[in-house]
């Protein structure tokens, strides 16, 4: 039997058209970009292009002199801890994070809270969803008080939407910059950075079939950040280091990819993870879809099977040929239980028994139906038997 690989939010596959355009430019001489010869000229047109390409297809401004910039990183968790940081130094005050964000924001506000910093954490009801009124009290009566929000745009583990443009609508007037981590967004679901009206916006490649060591920080022209790398004047100092054209060329081509078949991936992917859910909770009634009253994203389920044991079934299903997770890859080596579960106060039985399954635009409907059989087969065997 092959392996079905449903941990798609951890990271996906590369498609074998940006590894085209990988294998091609390594089969090239291509020089140091900041280079001044011709071999260097070359490999700053590419990645220069590549950069461009990647803010129009974000939905970024990339004409007249407010045009937003794109600064490349090694990922989603280098991009976070730049925005967090950055923005932060440059304003003080408290920094505000909801209390299901992605470990590598979570972290940095932690730090910076341990620093001396005022930390305000937004909680979360128990659809998945953040709750807005401290935001929206700490603005009404102390506006200039708050040196940045950092929310997602999808949470990782339940795939459910926030309320992005809510929280841009309260803090634009008061001029607080806004950062959002769209790791798990972008090429899922239609995104525009203008739009979300945010001042800085994490995307990262290995999320939509790019090759891993690769992100980025979308930033808004008027948004200023600090650097935290020092030692070159790549990327106006901000991050500083030799910029791989190679990789910001596959970055750029998996966006192009993502974007074009933005649609009709849309719809098959929630066709699919719908159908695994409806088979799921018909076959297993005690099965719960954490988030299910929620908008989310269309390739992400959390399930909670309430007296299984959330690792134990993981190593199982992986023993039956199943690839899933119990939470975040970043955090996958812990065995406490989801931060994010804990934070939707959901009972201790559910985020005891809860896994994620993610899908990908490769994912097929013959690999779902034996998904569905598996796992069945799997849970059944797991849970305890009555006395």
């Amino acid at each position: 039997m092959n392996a079905i690989y449903l941990d798609n939010n951890a990271t996906t596959s590369l498609d074998p058209r940006v590894a085209s355009v990988v294998n091609e430019l390594m089969n090239e001489r291509l020089a140091n970009p900041a280079s001044q010869h011709a071999f260097g000229r070359t490999a700053r047109r590419i990645l220069e292009s590549a950069r461009e390409e990647i803010l129009e297809l974000a939905g970024a401004r990339t004409q007249g002199m407010a045009s937003d910039q794109l600064l490349f990183t090694s990922g989603g968790t280098e991009s976070n801890n730049l925005a967090i940081f950055g923005l932060a130094q440059q304003r003080p005050g408290t920094i505000v994070v909801s209390s299901i964000e992605h470990p590598s924001v979570l972290a940095a506000a932690q730090y910076l809270e341990q620093q001396g910093r005022d930390v305000l954490y937004l909680p979360c009801d128990s659809s998945g969803v953040i709750q807005l009124a401290p935001l929206t009290e700490r603005i009404q009566h102390a506006p200039d008080s708050i040196a940045l929000v950092s929310v997602m745009l999808a949470n990782n583990e339940t795939g459910v939407l926030q309320p992005i443009q809510q929280i841009t609508h309260l803090c634009r007037p008061h001029a607080i910059p806004v950062h959002c981590d769209a790791v798990q967004a972008i090429g899922k679901i239609p995104l525009s950075f203008r739009d979300l009206d945010v001042d800085a916006m994490t995307i990262t490649a290995h999320k939509l079939h790019g090759p891993v060591g690769v992100g980025a920080l979308v930033l808004r022209h008027s948004a200023k950040i600090a650097p935290h790398h020092f030692g070159g004047f790549q990327q106006l100092g901000l991050r500083p280091g030799t910029e791989s054209p190679i990789l910001a060329a596959a970055f750029a081509t998996s966006v192009s990819i993502a974007m074009a078949e933005l649609t009709e991936t849309n719809a098959r992917m929630t066709r699919m993870r719908q159908k695994l859910e409806q088979s799921l909770m018909a076959d297993l009634p005690n099965a719960s879809i954490l988030g299910i009253v929620s908008p989310r994203l269309p390739h992400t389920t959390s399930i909670a099977f309430p007296g299984i044991d959330r690792q134990a079934l993981q190593l199982a299903l992986d023993h039956a040929g199943i690839a899933c997770s119990t939470g975040s890859a970043c955090a996958s080596g812990s065995s406490q239980p989801s931060h994010v579960l804990q934070a939707m106060g959901l009972p201790t039985d559910v985020i005891r028994g809860a896994v994620r399954f993610s899908l990908s635009r490769e994912t097929t409907d013959e690999e779902i139906e034996s998904a569905r059989s598996i796992i069945t087969q799997v849970v059944r065997r797991l849970a305890p038997r009555d006395s």
